[in-house]
Order: structure tokens, then sequence, then C-alpha cells
């Protein structure tokens, strides 16, 4: 008896264990997840993109006349005074080499010019011929007049005849200068340099006119085009000058689907620029002008330029120039006092937000209301209060009345 009461003894101890092992080896146990704290305070909404600085009206100076342009000694940084500070000069310019073609025309348009010179000379000829005979028939008719040999319409007809003669001599002197005038510019068209360079010193012994460009705005010049002596058209740009410190405006490109959304006055937040503060700044306007640029990854983009002025000392941003980079959040919402919950807490539930609310150890499944999301955060409208507990990340072992613990930093 006392044998079997022995093995019953074992056998019940055994069946317990294993009993125990089971219901251990099954029990529920409480997930480890990662949790936050439903907080009150600041939040905003803003749109993140990188922009560029550059000068609101920029000068740029042009050659207003075809000439050789001399080297230029100011450079990039330099203060400049308006119609004080000379920035570039100009000299008259050698003539162009003529091609075979051009050439052959101008030495045409010499022959010709000579020809109308000779033509021109003869008609002189001829003409003094006619006022000498006229001029003498007169002075006949008036020795004449006296005794009646000839009457007095006689007299006036060689007087006429003499007046016409006398104008047409100097018509065709005229014609002659003229012819010469014509000759010169003709052969002026095959002069080469050396030609034009000892004409140029026979004529004016001084050295060659300077035109002189001066700075139209006071400031600075931001780049210098062209920069050594070179042979420019009428209208070339040469350099360019701005006002960095008082003019300077920040442009962001924006997606056209964000610049929908901002607005002129918007606050905005200037960084990376830089320095280690970021600079106050407000939208001055959004232009209404869209365009297509590609990104770095080919893809296709709708952008809308946003104009930024900056706000606050102008100390602070004395070190910006024109073309700067930089990174902008255009704040289009803000709250001083909403209660804000981690974006990663949120999923969809059908069609409205939920969360996994953390209440005595336990998941509990809650539909909320937000307004604003900004990518990390959410304002809360409904269904959360400021020290409430919400699950981050919830995965697929969290549902509705699961058991949950706060995750320990060795298990993430």
């Amino acid at each position: 008896m006392k044998g079997v009461k022995s093995r019953t003894v074992v056998i019940a101890v055994v069946l317990l264990f294993f009993a125990a092992f089971f219901a251990y080896a099954f029990w529920p146990r409480a997930v480890s997840v990662d949790m936050a704290t439903i907080e009150r305070g600041a939040m905003m909404v803003t749109i993140n993109e990188e922009a560029k600085t550059r000068v609101h009206d920029a000068f740029v100076v042009s050659a207003p006349v075809a000439g050789r342009l001399l080297r230029v000694d100011v450079e990039p940084g330099d203060a400049v005074i308006e119609a004080e500070t000379v920035v570039a000069r100009l000299t008259p310019a050698n003539p162009s080499v003529l091609d075979i073609r051009t050439e052959e025309q101008a030495k045409a348009a010499v022959a010709s010019a000579e020809a109308a010179l000779t033509l021109a000379n003869a008609d002189v000829e001829k003409a003094t011929a006619d006022a000498v005979y006229t001029k003498a028939e007169v002075e006949r008719a008036r020795d004449l007049r006296p005794d009646d040999a000839v009457s007095q319409s006689q007299l006036d007809a060689a007087e006429r005849a003499w007046r016409a003669a006398s104008a047409a001599l100097d018509m065709a002197k005229a014609s002659v200068s003229m012819r010469e005038a014509d000759l010169k510019n003709a052969r002026a068209m095959l002069m080469t340099f050396s030609e034009a360079e000892e004409l140029s010193m026979a004529m004016n012994p001084h050295p060659r006119e300077v035109l002189s460009l001066r700075a139209p705005i006071s400031g600075r010049v931001l780049r210098v085009i062209q920069e050594s002596e070179t042979v420019l058209q009428a209208g070339a740009p040469v350099l360019e000058i701005g006002d960095p410190r008082g003019d300077l405006e920040v442009v962001a490109e924006l997606l056209s689907t964000d610049a929908v959304k901002a607005k002129a006055g918007d606050r905005v937040i200037i960084e990376k620029w830089g320095g280690d503060i970021p600079l106050e700044g407000v939208v001055e306007r959004i232009e209404p002008w869209g365009y297509t640029k590609f990104s770095a990854l080919g893809v296709e983009e709708q952008r809308v330029n946003a104009i930024i002025q900056f706000a606050g000392e102008e100390s602070a941003r004395s070190v910006l120039g024109h073309g700067y980079r930089t990174e902008v959040r255009i704040v289009i919402w803000e709250d001083d006092d909403a209660i804000k919950v981690p974006a990663s807490a949120l999923f969809r539930s059908g069609d409205k937000w939920s969360v996994f609310k953390v209440t005595k150890g336990k998941a509990q499944l809650i539909e909320i209301e937000i307004g604003e999301n900004n990518g990390s955060e959410a304002a809360v409208q409904s269904g959360l209060s400021e020290g409430d507990e919400v699950i981050l990340y919830p995965g697929s072992q969290v549902v509705d009345g699961a058991r949950v613990k706060q995750r320990r930093l060795e298990e993430r």
C-alpha cells in the first residue's frame, strides 16, 4: 500500500509540474512597446525648402557703344559710389578685317567714286568755261548799252545767262566736294590697322578718347562678367553692381502644391545659412508664374518662386551676399498651446485616426480627431488629454486589451 501511495504522489507531483510549466509557457505576457506621453506646448506646421539669396535690384553695366574694353580694374566686393566710381573704360575699336567679297566690293566702290570725281571735275571745267563766256558777254553788253547798240532786254538776257552759269559753277564745285567725300569714305573701307592708327595720330596727336563707364548706383561689385581687354559690341555686359546689405532678399522654389498653402505675411525661419542663430523673414509675395524643373532624380516638378524679405537687425546677416545657399521654413500654421501626439502613434482605423492608449498596463484602442500635422507631431482636437500615454509604432502583437510594458533600453 505504501508503494502505491508513493507512486501516486510522484505522479501527482509530475502532473502538477507539467501543468505549471505549460501554464507559465502559454500564459499571455506583456508586450514590450515604446511609449510617449501626450504633452501640451508650442507646435507649428512649416513648408521646408532650399533657397538662395539674391540682390533684388542688380544693375548690369554694359557697353553703350561698340569699342575696345580696357582691362577692368575693379573686383567683386569693391564698393562703388553712384556716378563717381569709374568701373570700366572703352576706346574706339580698330576697323574690322574684310573678307574677300567685302574687300572686292570696297575696291569697286573706290573705283566708282574715282570715276564720279573725274566726271564732277569735268563738269566744273565746263561750268567754268560757261561762266567766263557769259561774264564776257555781260561786260560787252554793258559797254554797248549807253550807245543803244544793244537793247535793254538783250542786256538783261546776258546778265541772266551769266548768273545761271555762275550758279552752275557753284553746283559743279559742290558736286566735286561730295565726290571727294565719297571717295574718301570708299577708301576708308580698305584701310588697314596701321593706316588707321597713323591717320588717327595725324588728325589727333593726343591719345584716343576714352569713354568712362561710371557706377549707376552706390553699392558693391557683385561680379565681373568681362575682365580682360577685348572688343565689345554695343549692349555687351561688363559687370554687375548691387547693394547686398540693404537690398538682399531670399528666393525659395516651392512646389506648386506647397505654394498654394503659403501667403504674403507668413513668418519664415531661415536656417543653415552659415550662422549659429536662425534668421527671421517674412513672405513678401508668391509669384503667379509657375515653371517646370527637373529634380536630381529626373522627376518633373512644377515650381513657384516665393520672395522672402529679411526681418530683424541687418547686422545679423551682414556676411551674406548674392547667390548664397540657405534653407527656409515657411510657417503656415502655429499654436503655442496645442495638445500634441507623436505622428508615429497614429494609424488609420477605418476612415478615422486611432491610437493605442495605455490604461493600467493594457492597450486601449481609441479613435481621436486631429488637426494640423507636421509629419512628426499632430494637434489633438479630441480623444486624448495631456498626460495620457500612447504606444509608438504599434505592431501586430498590440491589440485592444493586450498587456503592455515599457520597452527597456537593452531590448531596443
